[in-house]
């Protein structure tokens, strides 16, 4: 038994979710602290922050199928180094500089009228960017590739693991924000940034050792068939070019001679190839992703980021309008938390009893009718939805009377999630439309409690849909293409979480946010219609039949076109 013991911490998987955890572990420090650092620095405004989500955010969604191409075309082990060490030490950079910001800010200030101060803002952003796109192709490696590697043919294990790595990612998106806010709290920025510096720096050291442990014992880590093997085909087609005979060689150098300008113009074709290469590489990518058996599942998947109801900076907003506190928001991330650990459990589970593809079925109508409870608290006693008021009212009333607009409050570290960003519905953390003369009515809370209860429970059936149509990915994208076809994939998913962002740029008031709801509900809808689409393509008249398959095959996962049979 204890050889059994020893044998499970020293393999390859659990190498790996230990790797997982401590980069994880990095990330969401590294993601709460640098937007609260950002509005610390920029005077309790949220511009700077504003402008690191839009970089981060356009920048994958750009980038992505270029992330997920250079992925595909290089060896493992060199995609893993490097994106870990690109990773980590842009964010100690980062750290350093951040430091400096807080040290030498008043002399900063004054220097070159304020420019040089500027110049550290833009290259903290640019650089913290460097390290999220550095930290998607590292996921996009280790969660969509390596992980398949290591669990094999055996689907049933590759399922276990991608709910424990879920797992992981709960834990770590409540318990890291809430550490690294505990040292900025009793300590200071400044000190924050230096533990967070040391930190990554300790984890690249040992991550790496991890990453080397798994692939040496994972001998089929190194064998990678596809894209990696045509750039080196393309290499010895031109070897073979040059090993030309004599004759030949001596009539190819007359011929140059004669057309003259002939060496140019292949010149000028080689460099334009060069400049088109990513554009032409992010038309293919999606493209691509396009013709997937199992793109109407991403899509699906993709369409649940454009919603409100979760626990991110927009609905904390709503909730302190509400007059929820900061201790209850901390108890509803947990209870949500949960929730979610719970949603893997359920995966796992309905994977054994019904297969892979109406796991995913099953996820969406209990998603659906927990998101019942959200619709309904629109309309319930409490809810400020009123349609009347102009959602640019406040702000329209403030410019024409040259008054300036409020400053954000601090924010409190429960109240910032991973995101990192405050209140943006309302300035400061005190109900709407109080009055300062006189204390305001109590707000009724029937509305915002069933709002957060449908949230928490529809956690359940999300995490579940997430890791079926991850799984999915994972089966049914040919190796050759599991980097760019998952980079797109993260595009997508960051265009329908801007589209959500813009959403509440248009309608910013507590009155709105009803409307909102109805509209995230119904994106959430529409995308379970297109995975039911996908299920029903691929089951035919078996899709409500539930069935026990087979742990390791689980054949009704694949769509058609795949050799697996329903």
């Amino acid at each position: 038994r204890l050889g059994s013991v020893v044998a499970y911490f020293t393999s390859a998987k659990f190498l790996l979710y230990l790797g997982h955890a401590l980069s994880t572990w990095g990330d969401r420090m590294w993601h709460f602290a640098v937007s609260v650092f950002l509005v610390e620095l920029y005077g309790n405004s949220l511009l700077l922050t504003a402008v690191y989500g839009l970089v981060v955010a356009g920048s994958v969604l750009l980038l992505g199928a270029l992330i997920g191409d250079w992925v595909d075309k290089n060896s493992r082990l060199k995609v893993a180094q490097t994106s870990l060490i690109v990773q980590n030490a842009s964010v100690i950079l980062c750290g350093i500089i951040l430091m400096i910001i807080f040290l030498f800010k008043t002399q900063l200030l004054t220097l070159y009228h304020g420019w040089l101060l500027t110049m550290c803002y833009i290259l903290v952003i640019t650089i913290a960017n460097i390290a999220n796109l550095a930290s998607t192709a590292t996921a996009i490696t280790i969660q969509r590739d390596w992980i398949v590697v290591v669990a094999g043919e055996d689907r049933s294990k590759l399922a276990d693991m991608n709910a424990t790595i879920r797992r992981i990612d709960q834990l770590t998106n409540i318990l890291a924000p809430m550490a690294v806010g505990q040292i900025m709290t009793f300590g200071s920025p400044m000190i924050g940034c230096g533990f967070i510096s040391g930190w990554n720096l300790m984890s690249m050291c040992v991550e790496y050792l991890l990453l080397w442990k798994v692939y040496q014992k994972t001998p089929t880590l190194a064998l990678k068939s596809a894209k990696v093997e045509e750039s080196e085909l393309k290499q010895l087609n031109v070897t073979k070019e040059s090993d030309m005979k004599p004759a030949e060689g001596v009539q190819l150098i007359v011929e140059k001679d004669v057309t003259g300008f002939e060496p140019q113009q292949e010149k000028e074709v080689g460099c334009a190839a060069r400049i088109a290469e990513p554009f032409i590489t992010f038309r293919d990518g999606w493209v691509a992703y396009y013709n997937q058996p199992v793109f109407l599942a991403g899509m699906g998947l993709a369409f649940l980021y454009m919603t409100v109801l979760g626990f991110d900076c927009i609905t904390t907003g709503y909730a302190y309008t509400q007059g929820l506190s900061g201790s209850v928001l901390s108890l509803l991330m947990g209870a949500s938390a949960v929730t979610g650990i719970m949603g893997t459990v359920a995966f796992t589970w309905l994977r054994r009893k019904c297969g892979l593809v109406r796991t995913g079925l099953i996820s969406g109508v209990a998603q659906l009718a927990c998101l019942i409870l959200c619709v309904i608290s629109v309309f319930m006693p409490g809810s400020p939805m009123d349609l009347t008021v102009s959602p640019f009212a406040d702000i329209s009333a403030r410019l024409f009377e040259n008054e300036p607009l409020p400053t954000i409050a601090s924010p409190e570290p429960e109240v910032i999630l991973a995101t990192g960003m405050p209140n943006l519905l309302n300035g400061s953390t005190t109900p709407a439309n109080s009055d300062p003369e006189m204390s305001p009515e109590p707000v009724p809370l029937i509305s915002v409690s069933l709002l957060f209860a449908g949230v928490i429970a529809a956690r359940v059936g999300l995490w579940s849909f997430d890791l079926t149509v991850t799984q999915l990915l994972q089966e049914n994208v040919v190796e050759s293409e599991r980097g760019i076809i998952n980079g797109v994939q993260n595009s997508m998913n960051y265009l329908l979480d801007l589209l959500h962002f813009i959403m509440v740029i248009l309608a910013p008031n507590p009155e709105a946010f009803g409307l909102l709801v109805l509209i995230s509900v119904s994106f959430v809808a529409m995308g379970h219609i297109m995975y039911f689409r996908f299920a029903q393509k691929t089951l035919g008249k078996q899709l409500f039949v539930c069935r026990t398959p087979d742990p390791k095959t689980a054949p009704d996962s694949s769509p058609p076109g795949n050799t697996s049979t329903v």
